[in-house]
């Protein structure tokens, strides 16, 4: 059946929340619907046939195809399954509950059984208890208050009976001790009037001997505590935080066994041997059932005690062992031959059902494949091959409007795309296969309502992703275009944000099943709508490498093209949605003695191809390569575009790449839209790639090889370096190296020696740029950023450089040396990781040797980085992804508490932030606007001019909505215009009317200054139901994988390090007590007065966590500190000790109401976050007031004044 919408309506229940408790013995039996009684699992007939009152009886399901539930007759597939269970011969403790009995046990008497406070107290606690507003939390911590109280009772208040400690027994599993005289000395006569007793006892019962070794422990059995907890009183259940309408202390005690239905634990038809393998539960309650009837058959012939105990500890462990097969502390002789999967396995862990089955699914209607690239498709489109098309099917319901398409695709069936798989009829549930049978009758008789599975056309809407999914943007929607190949491809711009690349990666791609998925998919998870990241708000998806060095080559001052290269590459816009588009070619920048245009000419067609189109970017920044001089910049590398043209400047990373608001894609995006700036990445892609393959851009060896020239300046400065170096050695050893503060002379000597050898490639990478030809490959890629930089050039040219390991240079080993082909102590450059030859000659042993130790560093490194970011990530997300921004603008969790009242405090989107923090670029805007609207007919306002329309401007009512601190920004700015407008005039006064022209500012570019900053601040203002907290998590966790994982050391000071990267923000989030590089910096607005630091001194107050906290304790995100932040237990179940939390909420009754994210997904409900934070209110017609009905009193002549 294809997927209908959700809607609320449709659906006969909701859940509005799950309550857990323990099932009685009762309550047990009742949700049974047989008794299991035999062990056996088949019938002794030789026919397979499951045996009746046995484990398997098909009275609790079925678990094959072929054969039908006894109890519903339902097959396999609708059958839910129903419970049995087993009546155990003794009762035994659960294992889940263990603890819990033992804290109870704790509490009360042992011969009354009556909770051991003074009736006060009981009638204190009790009134906390029964408070209705009590938290989960708040009902945890009042039970252990009442257990510290019971604790210290060694006498009951009410029979004055002798209690004392009570513990688990070190001696058995699951066994209980009562350590009732330890008070006692042994001296006092009750003491030895007990052990009188016992030794009587001993010698006239030599059994008791063998199982009791000392009579002032006693040991308490399941049946002796089930008696205790049987008796204790009703009004003492809430004292011991129990829900005493659900739950009573003797529920935590086995009397009854429930069995799991047969599709929970299927039996496995074995294709190489006779029989089938049967589900480690099957067997385990076999094994119960074994021992059970031995204990009965025992205990009704009268058997020996010991054999009792003996298989009664045996029933013990394998009851537990049914529920926690992973228990520890089990003696060697008892320990299982093979280990099992309990339920409680089957509960917890990354495979268990929480994470496994509930938090994530495994998906129908997906796919996978290896990545390739492709320049040629849109920046929205991903190639998708036929083969995949084929299967991949979409549910198209039929209405008059495609109905003859899809009867055209009904008669192509499964084997020719594009075609169908599958129809089924209006009111039918089954489908009909297209690949037999008459497809012409049925194309024939398809009529609107009928539902056609055809298969994956170009156009359609599906979801693209890329594990690991660190973001949100690590799946975005995609439309598909069906293509011949075996592999996906896409736009390789779109690569950043998947973090992919094409050496063997394979991504995912899933095809939603209804209208309203795909809808959601486009405009919400659309790549078009995701160029930027929420994490800062830089542009993602951008040129990238090839691109980036076409762009750069093509903008050179010395690229000139003939009328047909630039026809050529002007046909390259020509595609696409802009197959039939006009352009209008600029007149070439050379006429004479040929026609031709320049590079800067043609990339400009990529942002403006024709005169009707509207788009005027303008842009002015310093390029990657920028070197001073915004006038005429040696390298070209100051960018000036104006209203589309590009008039100065090449391209490079920091103008076409990602990681940047610089770039024109990204003022592009913000001044014109989404379509305008993938489009223009698009042209690039395609007229970058084109000129490349025919311009040629190869990589050999001979662009690696080092000249005359360079090897002459590297010999240079290895020999001043290593003179250098030889006079620090020098200097120790004679004891006059100055050290530096809080440095010994050692350490001083390898901080100035690793900064000295470090400098050297450096200046091997100067030396490197200076000597290469400009057309040198590495040398331009590293020039324009597309890959590699200056050190990757020194490297393989000059010098491969220091090697260092943990921020120091390589340390001596063994025997005081590094190598063995070193001198002990020896401290000289190529003794401690120095590497003079670079990778064209050739590295010697020693030197490839230090290389190695280096390169080793950083995998060990990356590797552990992996799993630690990935944890904490997971913890950030669980802790903080109910986070939610309200319609209120205030951002709170799942249960409603405000967390902050205004989002990051301005409440603005950072995805909108255009300036660095700010939700505009004021000086950009402002010379956009004065390059669009030239008001040529106007006069130009003066200082004092501008500042007053500014006022004026501000005091509007449109611009009520901007915050007062936005508006002063505004005014702050203009303030400094007006201040440059007035030195200018009064500088050049002399000059007459023309100095208006310098700074010019008309009063309509003011006043449209100002209505587009009030435009693009509206627009920042983050929008109610953003995930605030997933966004959060995700921008601490996905950048973190490209932190160092080590601690830094300042180059120089050896003794002063910091802690940074990935250890610190462990530090932070695991709130630790002890930090181990604890720093708080207070930087002085006035840093040379010292009476100015004097009073910012006095004014530090102390301030304890009580003042700072919300809760007055710093909770890390952790396992125990998300337990102690949350409250839902199917949250902190889906999160790590799933047994733990589980038991824990049925012992205390807890009720999860369903409001948070993970407990939504896993019951299959909308969470109330996103789209899902509006709820739709329908209108309902109001009833008639009630009147109130006039009472006797209400006559007057009933009222009589008190003054008469």
């Amino acid at each position: 059946m294809p997927k209908e919408q959700y809607r609320e309506t449709y659906v006969g229940r909701k859940i509005s929340h799950v309550t857990f408790n323990v099932d009685s013995a009762s309550a047990i039996q009742q949700a049974a619907h047989i008794q299991v009684i035999t062990k056996n699992l088949y019938a002794q007939d030789g026919q397979r046939v499951p045996a009746t009152y046995g484990v398997l009886d098909r009275r609790m399901g079925t678990n094959q195809k072929d054969a039908n539930c006894e109890t519903c007759g339902l097959g396999l597939a609708e059958c839910v399954g129903h419970y049995g269970y087993i009546e155990l011969a003794l009762p035994v403790f659960h294992v889940g509950y263990f603890r819990s009995i033992i804290t109870i046990l704790q509490t009360i008497c042992k011969e009354c059984a009556k909770v051991m406070l003074a009736e006060p107290l009981k009638k204190s606690f009790r009134r906390k208890f029964m408070n209705p507003e009590l938290s989960y939390l708040h009902k945890k911590n009042l039970r252990a208050a009442v257990l510290k109280k019971a604790k210290t009772c060694t006498k009951c208040p009410y029979c004055e009976a002798l209690n004392g400690m009570v513990k688990k027994s070190p001696a058995g599993i699951l066994k209980i001790i009562h350590d009732k005289y330890r008070t006692k000395k042994p001296t006092d006569p009750l003491v030895k009037r007990v052990l009188r007793d016992f030794n009587e006892a001993k010698e006239s019962n030599k059994e008791l001997a063998t199982m009791i070794n000392s009579g002032l422990i006693i040991e308490m059995s399941p049946v002796e505590v089930l008696n205790l907890f049987r008796r204790i009183p009703d009004e003492d259940i809430p004292l011991l935080g129990m829900n005493a309408k659900l739950t009573r202390p003797e529920h935590l005690i086995l009397t009854r066994l429930p069995v799991p239905p047969l599709c929970i634990r299927p039996s496995v038809v074995s294709e190489i041997k006779a029989g089938t393998n049967e589900d480690d539960l099957t067997m385990k309650q076999s094994e119960i059932l074994l021992i059970n009837d031995v204990i009965a058959r025992h205990i009704a012939s009268g058997g020996k005690s010991e054999l009792v105990q003996e298989d009664w500890d045996y029933l013990q462990l394998h009851a537990a062992l049914y529920i926690n097969s992973e228990m520890s502390g089990i003696p060697l002789s008892m320990q299982p031959k093979k280990p099992g999967r309990g339920l409680v396995q089957r509960l917890k862990g990354k495979q268990g059902r929480f994470r496994g089955n509930l938090s994530g699914k495994r998906v129908d209607f997906s796919s996978r494949t290896v990545i390739s690239p492709d320049p040629n498709l849109q920046i929205q489109e991903v190639g998708v091959p036929v083969h995949v098309a084929k299967i991949l099917t979409y549910p198209e319901r039929v209405f008059p409007a495609n109905l003859q398409w899809l009867r055209q695709l009904v008669c192509n069936g499964p084997d020719v795309h594009p075609g169908a798989n599958y129809v089924q009829q209006r009111g039918l549930k089954h489908k009909k296969y297209l690949k037999y049978g008459n497809r012409e009758k049925i194309a024939q008789e398809l009529k609107c309502g009928d539902i056609v599975e055809r298969h994956l056309v170009d156009g359609d809407v599906v979801l693209f992703n890329r594990q690991p999914s660190l973001h949100k943007l690590s799946i975005m929607c995609h439309r598909a275009k069906v293509q011949p190949q075996r592999t996906f491809r896409f736009n390789e711009c779109v690569c950043t944000p998947y973090n992919a690349d094409f050496d063997g990666d394979e991504m995912n791609m899933h095809l939603p099943q209804t209208e309203e998925a795909r809808a959601e998919a486009l405009i919400l998870m659309g790549n078009k709508s995701n160029l930027v990241t929420p994490r800062n708000g830089e542009l993602l998806i951008a040129a990238t490498q090839d691109f980036i060095t076409g762009g750069y080559l093509i903008t050179q001052r010395d690229s000139f093209f003939t009328r047909d290269e630039a026809h050529q590459l002007a046909t390259c816009l020509l595609s696409g949605p802009d197959t039939n588009m006009r352009i209008d070619m600029p007149t070439p920048a050379i006429l004479k003695p040929r026609m031709l245009w320049t590079g800067k000419q043609i990339f400009s067609l990529i942002m403006k191809p024709n005169k009707k189109c509207e788009v005027k970017a303008n842009l002015e920044t310093k390029g990657k390569n920028y070197t001073g001089n915004e006038d005429m910049c040696v390298q070209d590398s100051y960018v000036i575009i104006r209203n589309s043209e590009l008039l100065c400047g090449s391209m490079d990373k920091s103008t076409l790449g990602s990681g940047t608001k610089k770039s024109i894609f990204y003022i592009l995006l913000r001044d014109w839209g989404e379509e305008y700036a993938v489009r223009g990445m698009w042209r690039l892609a395609r007229m970058a790639s084109y000129y490349m393959m025919n311009r040629g851009f190869s990589f050999g060896i001979i662009d690696v090889t080092p000249g005359k020239k360079l090897i002459d300046a590297k010999n240079k400065l290895l020999e001043s370096g290593y003179s250098k170096c030889d006079g620090y050695i020098l200097e120790m050893e004679k004891g006059t190296l100055q050290c530096q503060p809080g440095c010994t002379m050692e350490e001083t000597l390898e901080a100035v020696m690793l900064s000295e050898l470090s400098s050297i490639r450096e200046l091997a990478a100067k030396a490197c740029f200076r000597e290469l030809h400009p057309t040198n490959a590495p040398l331009i890629m590293a020039q324009s950023g597309s890959k590699g930089s200056n050190i990757n050039i020194s490297q393989m040219i000059a010098c491969v450089g220091q090697q260092a390991l943990n921020g120091k240079r390589v340390p001596n080993g063994f025997e005081d040396r590094s190598l063995p082909h070193f001198e002990r102590h020896s401290k000289i450059p190529a003794a401690r990781g120095f590497v003079e030859n670079s990778f064209y000659s050739g590295l010697t042993p020693t030197e490839f040797f230090f290389h190695t130790m280096g390169g080793r560093e950083g995998l060990v490194d990356t590797a552990v980085k992996t799993a630690e970011t990935g944890y904490l990530q997971r913890r950030l997300v669980k802790s903080l992804e109910d986070l939610v921004l309200h319609y209120d603008m205030t951002v709170r969790n799942a249960m409603g508490e405000v967390v902050e009242f205004r989002y990051g405090s301005d409440g603005l989107d950072p995805s909108y932030m255009e300036g660095k923090d700010r939700p505009v670029d004021l000086a950009r805007v402002l010379a956009d606007v004065r390059a669009k609207y030239l008001s040529r007919d106007e006069d130009p306002l003066d200082g004092d001019g501008i500042v007053l329309a500014a006022e004026e401007t501000l005091a509007l009512d449109d611009f009520k909505t901007c915050t007062q601190e936005f508006k002063n920004e505004l005014l702050t700015f203009l303030k400094s215009i007006a201040t440059k407008v007035r030195n200018l005039r009064s500088r050049y006064s002399h000059c007459g009317p023309i100095v208006k022209q310098l700074q010019r500012l008309t009063l309509t570019q003011l006043v449209q200054f100002l209505r587009v900053c009030h435009h693009k601040y509206q627009r920042s203002v983050i929008e109610p139901g953003t995930a605030v907290g997933a966004l959060a998590a995700q921008s601490i966790g996905e950048p973190g994988t490209q932190m160092t994982l080590k601690t830094f050391h300042f180059a120089g000071v050896a003794s002063m390090n910091i802690t940074q990267g990935v250890p610190r923000v462990k530090e932070i989030i695991n709130a630790s007590r002890n930090i181990s590089t604890p720093i708080i910096t207070a930087e002085l607005m006035q840093p040379l007065d010292q009476e100015f630091a004097r009073r910012v001194k006095g004014r530090v107050e102390k301030t304890t966590l009580g003042e700072m906290t919300a809760r007055g304790e710093v909770l890390g995100i952790t396992r125990y500190g998300l337990a102690r932040m949350k409250e839902s237990v199917l949250n902190l179940a889906s999160f790590e000790k799933t047994a733990d939390h589980l038991f824990d909420a049925a012992y205390y009754g807890q009720t999860d109401c369903i409001e948070g994210v993970s407990e939504s997904i896993i019951l299959g409900v909308p969470a109330a976050i996103g789209t899902g934070v509006l709820q739709l209110m329908h209108a309902h017609p109001r009833p008639e007031p009630i009147v109130h009905r006039e009472l006797l009193f209400d006559r007057p002549e009933y009222h009589s004044s008190i003054w008469e």
